[in-house]
């Protein structure tokens, strides 16, 4: 479904991605996995168009979007959850939410969307007419990811999506995520530093560091290689 090859891009004349290349199959789960600083989110801006890249390709469906602008990216079914909660915080959920499905393709089947969301998210139906920004860590993170939902994604892109959250609420997101994929055939790529939690929900797992991929392989092959955990996973 995405195929990124050999991707280069920085900030000014800062090169951050060095050639790396990645698939991600239709209906999985993939995750990238490395320490900090590595450049994992660079690489989803890149693909996303947030950041310009400066050489290499990016197939979606076969088509090459490399130098695509994001909102046609977004009417193409691709969607990013950047990391961080970027929330309108005066705005009730079901406001923050609504404002997820400006695509044109979306804006038709908008309530029908919520429901779904709020099929994923039960709490969020609770919450509907609460500002935004009295919400939980937790519950901030669920808006963010289902605002994203709201544009009828075919492939959604998350960005540390259990930052600061507590444990518990890291296991609800990320069986949420994995209810992504199995309810709604969804498609993930999944960057994260919880290295258990994303090995224990991918179907196909990459290792970057310093801009480059240096291994991959299932969460099996990962978990099984221990110069791969203590070199790059700290596991």
């Amino acid at each position: 479904m995405l195929d990124v090859k050999d991707l280069e891009s920085g900030y000014g004349p800062m090169q951050v991605l060095w050639k790396p290349s990645l698939t991600v199959k239709k209906g999985n789960i993939t995750s990238l996995l490395g320490p900090n600083g590595v450049g994992k989110s660079t690489l989803l801006e890149t693909v996303f168009g947030s950041v310009p890249p400066w050489g290499g390709q990016v197939l979606y469906n076969g088509v090459d979007v490399t130098r695509v602008p994001t909102h046609k990216k977004v009417d193409m079914g691709l969607a990013l959850v950047p990391e961080g909660k970027h929330l309108f915080p005066s705005m009730t959920v079901y406001e923050n939410l609504a404002m997820g499905a400006y695509p044109k393709k979306a804006m038709p089947h908008r309530e029908k969307n919520m429901q779904l969301v709020y099929a994923l998210f039960p709490r969020l139906k609770e919450r509907s007419e609460q500002a935004a920004g009295s919400l939980s860590g937790g519950e901030q993170q669920m808006v963010t990811i289902s605002r994203a939902l709201m544009t009828q994604p075919q492939l959604i892109m998350l960005d540390e999506p259990s930052q600061g959250l507590a444990p518990l609420l890291v296991r609800e997101v990320f069986e949420t995520i994995v209810k992504m994929k199995t309810d709604i055939g969804l498609t993930v790529l999944l960057i994260e530093q919880n290295a258990d939690a994303s090995l224990n929900s991918a179907d196909y797992v990459y290792i970057m560091h310093e801009g480059t991929i240096k291994a991959e392989g299932t969460p099996e092959e990962i978990k099984g290689s221990s110069e791969i955990r203590e070199a790059y996973l700290g596991i």
